[in-house]
């Protein structure tokens, strides 16, 4: 099975979920004293390593951390080469005021957003999702 190309489609099968738990980003110097089954996202910059975990397994491993966020995960497998999800997805976001951090994973995309803007967040992806 391929990834969904074509934008139209990718709005109106957006699906978003929301899924349960507060989630941090981080950057630590190395991966060693982190069981990396905990993370849900890594990835190397020249500065450190960026991971996304759960708040509450960050907080085990008394990581520093500045943003709460919410996980929404878009259900439609979308193809890595799609066009035009993330920028419809976003600008509707940018235009409710909320921030958003995403993620594409292999077979879905991923938006990390304030917790406080979660559920305003879910209504506008809903509601570009019915457009």
């Amino acid at each position: 099975m391929t990834g969904e190309k074509n934008l139209k489609k990718l709005i109106k099968g957006m699906k978003p979920k929301l899924n349960t738990g507060t989630f941090i980003f981080c950057s630590v110097g190395d991966l060693n004293a982190i069981n990396r089954n905990e993370t849900l996202f890594e990835f190397k910059e020249p500065e450190g390593i960026t991971i996304v975990l759960e708040q509450a397994k960050a907080d085990a491993l008394h990581l520093n951390y500045s943003y709460c966020s919410s996980w929404i995960t878009l259900e439609i497998y979308s193809s890595l080469e799609a066009v035009g999800l993330t920028a419809a997805f976003s600008t509707a976001l940018a235009r409710a005021q909320i921030s958003c951090n995403v993620i594409a994973g292999y077979y879905h995309d991923h938006i990390f957003v304030a917790q406080e803007d979660a559920e305003k967040a879910m209504n506008v992806l809903k509601a570009l999702s019915n457009t």
